[in-house]
């Protein structure tokens, strides 16, 4: 119990620290300070429980086994007066009754943390006893370069029976650039996290160089992809080791080449320390974009023959956006594959192909001409986006 609750006061102080400026936004420091005040009583209230069973261990202990002596000395007196047993048998046994009882006061001051350890180790095997819901091959058998670079066949795919894909079926070539768009919750970053194999289907095939994901050793597969997800995470060291994440053995001109291409060489070359200059925890020293173009930075070392970029421009304005977009599409004329998740119409008008999702199906698949006279979902989007410009300039 008392192992549960530091967990619950560990959350609570985790929480206000991550969500420190959202509370102060809704004035609820109050209610915050009571809460962690009710889980802090309830943790001292079952500390000073199990306190109380472990300060009677001691005297307990020295009460028994000295009761033990009494009894020993009393029934030994019977004995050695009657001639069963001599004097020095009986202070052999006390003697060992005192080791005994050095023994069990050990036992008992090593009792709280033995309670401790068991309760801890319980917790940790319910992680570790959780087995894989798939094993890696340990090897992966010969592409055919020929084939789509990435193929779904009729992948269906849910989140504990609730469908979120249905049905997808699309084919992405080397060097082409797909786009994905559509509303809140219609299964965008689903789809591309089937991918790097971070779920797998329930039902249909997804192929790499028409291999099966299911055949890819995942250490191949994912050295293949690069990532930068929807929610951009920096650890707290340098620039260099974060953007070292996926290859350790880059050298300085790759880092500022993917540094270039995500548009993050200008603010990184203005640090005193550039490329080792310190990143905080989270990131919180550098600016939502600025994580952002770190992100797609990290995503591009090491040269992956596959780029997903998850929602991971919503942060940047439309002029780097732009420039970001033209500098990736140089990209695909090296044979780059890039999966472009957005929001914005801009972002992926200028794809190979565009994939339109709505609750989880295909909408609608083609360029963005051919979708603008024939998906009345993309024109939609078309129509809400121009129209917000609208009433900007107005």
């Amino acid at each position: 119990k008392v192992q549960k609750q530091l967990d619950k006061i560990a959350l609570l102080l985790r929480e206000n620290l991550s969500g420190v400026r959202v509370i102060r936004a809704f004035s609820r420091q109050k209610q915050e300070v009571e809460q962690f005040a009710i889980s802090s009583n309830q943790l001292c209230n079952t500390q000073l429980h199990a306190g109380t069973f472990s300060a009677l261990l001691n005297p307990l202990t020295y009460v028994l086994v000295n009761l033990g002596i009494l009894a020993l000395l009393h029934q030994g007196a019977f004995a050695v007066d009657s001639g069963r047993i001599s004097q020095g048998n009986l202070v052999a046994f006390i003697n060992y009754m005192s080791q005994i009882l050095l023994a069990l006061i050990a036992l008992s001051n090593l009792i709280v943390s033995i309670t401790k350890s068991f309760a801890s180790a319980n917790r940790i095997n319910e992680i570790l006893d959780i087995s894989p819901s798939f094993e890696s091959p340990k090897t992966t058998p010969p592409l055919d370069k020929t084939k789509p670079c990435v193929e779904f066949c009729s992948v269906c795919f849910g989140y504990g029976g609730t469908p979120a894909l249905q049905n997808i079926s699309f084919s992405a070539f080397s060097g082409q650039t797909i786009g994905i768009i559509g509303g809140t919750g219609c299964g965008k970053s689903t789809l591309v996290n089937l991918i790097p194999r971070f779920y797998t289907q329930n039902s249909g095939e997804i192929l790499i160089h028409g291999v099966p994901l299911e055949q890819w050793n995942l250490t191949d597969l994912r050295r293949q992809i690069g990532i930068a997800a929807q929610k951009n995470a920096l650890f707290s060291s340098t620039i260099r080791s974060n953007l070292c994440l996926k290859n350790p053995n880059a050298t300085d001109a790759q880092l500022w080449q993917a540094l270039e291409i995500a548009q993050a060489s200008e603010f990184v070359s203005k640090l005193e320390q550039t490329l080792d200059s310190p990143v905080l925890q989270g990131g919180t020293n550098f600016s939502g974009g600025q994580r952002q173009r770190l992100a797609i930075a990290r995503a591009l070392v090491g040269n992956p023959s596959i780029l997903i970029l998850d929602d991971s421009t919503s942060a940047l304005d439309y002029a780097t956006d732009a420039k970001l977009r033209k500098a990736l599409a140089e990209q695909t004329q090296n044979g780059k594959t890039i999966f472009l998740v957005s929001q914005r119409i801009a972002s992926v008008k200028n794809a190979d192909l565009i994939l339109v999702l709505e609750n989880g199906t295909l909408a609608g698949c083609g360029t963005h001409e051919e979708l603008s006279k024939d998906c009345s979902v993309y024109q939609e989007i078309c129509l809400s986006q121009l129209k917000q410009k609208e009433d900007t300039f107005q």
